[in-house]
């Protein structure tokens, strides 16, 4: 049995290419919660927690939902899902404009936009991970670099919208852009190589025993018994916990620091442009030094970084904390090689959900946490010192991460061991 490659291009550039946009477009526009942050607590005068948890409620539920669409995606391809995903969203950003109340917010951008959330991270990595088997790593970091031009771009259109409409206006155009463009551009995602008659780069053999290698593997129930997948997990909870309370609140921190507000969204396009080029970087290095090791660095200096927050009070200090935060804030991408290193590719959508789903529920409650503190405290101190913390713990637990001889054997499909 075997596959003729198609003649052409490999389609697979074409899935980083399209899954690039997808980042930039859709993704990069979940990045401007804390631009709108601040004019909504001047409007509505909430508290920064009550507001932070219409962010804490999608994060959740991308998290919670993205085994599920994982699983849709191993069943039905990403097309499908992706396109659902953008109508929800857009559908949720045109709503926003209409909100009078907190109530409204928790249901319109917590619960609609983070359902459409769900459909795109899950269903967009595991299908690039299908198509390479060589520079995995490395087209995983192009695909995940569209965050960082999203990061830079959204922001930054955000805040120019604000100040020459008003925030209402801001949602209808990022509801326009999430409606017209990733929808499109999730038109061309395909599954799988073999759906087109091709293999995956670096696959040289055409034997019935390669054609199966999407068969091979742990499946979600076998996973889900090692301590492996477990402690995976947790880093990304402590992870998500850590990036997202910077997220949510380095603008508004920085606006009480004296910052124009101008000058506070250009910290996250500082953070977007090196996280666009360290993205690409950091496929480059995995494929050559190991993910995990890549993996590991990353946090460490992400871990100093936050560190230097602790004492940052200027805007050059804060453009410091920028740069390198957004240069260390791309290690979270080899989430879907790590989870393929580690069990295969039999059920990498639902696996990699279990996942996601600890990055995104550490990003729910960090945001939340870090306002909470503020509120109670007036300063965000103490709030930073967790999630140096939280950080470290990702750290320690990443380097306790290893696969067993177990692990390999039937990853590989050396053994049929019963779970």
């Amino acid at each position: 049995m075997s596959i003729a490659k198609k003649p052409g291009i490999f389609y697979g550039y074409v899935i980083v290419a399209v899954g690039f946009l997808i980042m930039v477009t859709a993704v990069g526009n979940f990045m401007t919660f804390g631009v709108f942050l601040g004019p909504l607590l001047e409007d509505f005068g909430w508290t920064r927690a009550a507001a932070s948890a219409a962010f804490s409620i999608t994060m959740f539920l991308t998290g919670a939902l993205a085994m599920v669409t994982g699983r849709l995606t191993d069943r039905f391809g990403p097309r499908l899902v992706v396109t659902t995903g953008s109508i929800l969203v857009a559908t949720g950003f045109f709503l926003m404009s209409r909100v009078n109340s907190l109530w409204q917010i928790y249901l319109v951008y917590g619960l609609l936009i983070g359902v459409g959330f769900s459909c795109y991270m899950a269903p967009t990595l595991s299908t690039t991970a299908r198509w390479f088997v060589k520079r995995r790593s490395l087209m995983t970091g192009i695909t995940m670099s569209g965050v960082g031009i999203g990061m830079t771009t959204m922001p930054l259109l955000a805040r120019w919208l604000i100040s020459s409409f008003d925030w209402r206006t801001a949602f209808v155009v990022i509801g326009a852009i999430c409606l017209t463009l990733p929808l499109t551009f999730a038109q061309f995602l395909r599954r799988s190589p073999q759906s087109m008659g091709q293999l995956p780069y670096g696959e040289m053999e055409t034997s019935a025993e390669t054609l199966d290698r999407n068969t091979r593997g742990f499946t979600l129930r076998q996973a889900v018994r090692t301590r492996q997948l477990w402690m995976l997990q947790a880093s990304y909870f402590c992870l998500g916990f850590s990036v997202f309370s910077v997220i949510v609140h380095i603008v508004i921190y920085a606006t009480d620091r004296g910052v124009s507000p101008t000058k506070a969204a250009s910290i996250l396009a500082i953070m977007g442009i090196l996280n666009t080029a360290a993205r690409v970087g950091v496929g480059f290095s995995g494929d050559r030094i190991g993910n995990r090791q890549v993996f590991s660095t990353g946090i460490g200096v992400m871990a100093l970084a936050l560190v230097w927050l602790l004492f940052a009070r200027e805007l050059w200090m804060l453009y410091l904390f920028a740069l390198i935060f957004g240069i260390v804030y791309s290690t979270p991408i080899l989430q879907s090689v790590l989870v393929a290193d580690l069990f295969g590719l039999r059920s990498l959508g639902m696996i990699m959900g279990v996942v996601e789903s600890g990055y995104t529920l550490g990003g729910t409650l960090g945001p939340v946490v870090l306002g909470r503190i503020y509120d109670v405290t007036g300063s965000y101190q103490v709030g930073f010192v967790i999630i140096v913390l939280t950080c470290v713990s990702s750290l320690v637990l990443s380097r306790l991460t290893r696969p067993t001889p177990e692990i390999i054997r039937i990853r590989d499909g050396l053994t049929d061991a019963n779970y």
